[in-house]
C-alpha cells in the first residue's frame, strides 16, 4: 500500500491550471476596448468626440492605465461609456475591473457618480457697467429735454427748422426701431437657400444625439446635445463639417434636400457638405 496523493487530491491542481489558462485567454480591459474600437472602424479622436472623454484618458485606458481617471468611480464610468461607444457590453468589463481592483467601490454620497465631460458655458454676472452707462444717458437726455423746453414753463411746441411762425403743425420725432433678432432659417428659407452658400439643417427625429459643427475654417460653430424634436441649422459660405454622435437618430437636410442615408442607431458619422447638390464628403 503506497502513501501519496490520490487522483482526487490532484484534481484541484488541474482545475487551477484550467482557470489559469482561462485568465490568460481573456484579454485585458484596455485590450478589449481597443480591439472593439478598431473593429468598429473608429479612431481615438472619434471615440473622444462622441463620448467627451479626453483623448489622453482613452489612450491610458486602452493601455490598462486607470490612474488618469481620478479614482475607481470615474474609471468605471469611463469604461462603461467607452464600451457603449464601441458597441461592447460593459457588464463583463466592469466585473473584470472589480476582480482586478478590489470589487465594487463604496457608495458615493455626492450627486451623480459619473458624468461625461461637457463643455459648459461660463456663467456671467450682471453687466453693471452697461447699466450705469444707460442711467447716465437717461439723465443727460432728461436734462437736455428740459433745456429745450425752456425755463419759463411755456407749453408752446417747438418750431421745426425751416418752418414759419405761422405753421401750426408740430415736428414729428422719428426714432430708429431696434433691429429684431435674426430668426433661425425656416423650412421655406432652407428650400430657397442661396446657391453661393451651403445650408445644413439637423433634426433629432428619433432620439437625442450629440452634434458638433465646424465652418470652412475649421472653427467650431456648435458643440452640444440635441434632444428629440430639436432642430439646428448651420450656414457657411463654402463648407459645413459635422460629427454626429448617434447618426441613426438624425434627419439631415442640405440645401433644402433631405439626405437619404441609412445611418445605423448609435453609429458615429463624420460628414462634410458643400455648395450645390448635397453629397456626403
Amino acid at each position: 500500500m503506497s502513501i501519496g496523493n490520490s487522483p482526487e487530491d490532484e484534481r484541484p491542481f488541474e482545475n487551477e491550471h484550467v482557470e489559469a489558462d482561462h485568465e490568460e485567454a481573456r484579454p485585458s480591459i484596455g485590450r478589449a476596448l481597443q480591439q472593439a474600437r478598431i473593429a468598429a472602424g473608429l479612431t481615438v479622436d472619434d471615440v473622444s468626440s462622441a463620448t467627451r472623454v479626453r483623448m489622453n484618458i482613452v489612450h491610458a485606458i486602452e493601455a490598462d492605465d486607470f490612474s488618469a481617471c481620478g479614482g475607481d468611480v470615474y474609471a468605471r464610468g469611463h469604461i462603461r461609456t467607452l464600451a457603449k461607444a464601441v458597441r461592447l457590453d460593459p457588464a463583463p468589463l466592469l466585473a473584470q475591473y472589480g476582480d482586478e481592483h478590489g470589487g465594487r467601490p463604496a457608495p458615493t454620497p455626492a450627486a451623480p457618480l459619473f458624468e461625461a465631460e461637457r463643455i459648459r458655458p461660463e456663467r456671467r454676472g450682471p453687466n453693471w457697467t452697461a447699466a450705469m452707462v444707460a442711467a447716465i444717458v437717461a439723465v443727460v437726455g432728461f436734462v437736455g429735454f428740459t433745456m429745450v423746453r425752456g425755463d419759463d414753463g411755456s407749453n408752446e411746441a417747438n418750431v421745426a427748422e425751416g418752418s414759419t411762425p405761422g405753421d401750426s403743425a408740430s415736428p414729428t420725432t422719428k426714432t430708429k426701431k431696434p433691429a429684431d433678432p435674426e430668426p433661425e432659417p425656416s423650412d421655406s428659407a432652407i428650400a430657397a437657400a442661396p446657391q453661393d452658400k451651403v445650408t445644413v439643417r439637423v433634426a433629432a427625429a428619433d432620439g437625442r444625439s450629440w452634434i458638433a459643427a465646424k465652418d470652412h475654417n475649421g472653427r467650431m460653430i456648435f458643440d452640444g446635445v440635441l434632444k428629440q424634436g430639436d432642430t439646428k441649422t448651420f450656414q457657411d459660405s463654402s463648407k459645413v463639417q459635422l460629427v454626429l454622435g448617434d447618426a441613426g437618430a438624425i434627419d439631415l437636410f442640405v440645401n433644402g434636400k433631405k439626405i437619404e442615408e441609412n445611418f445605423q442607431p448609435g453609429s458615429v458619422e463624420r460628414l462634410t457638405y458643400t455648395k450645390g447638390d448635397p453629397e456626403a464628403g
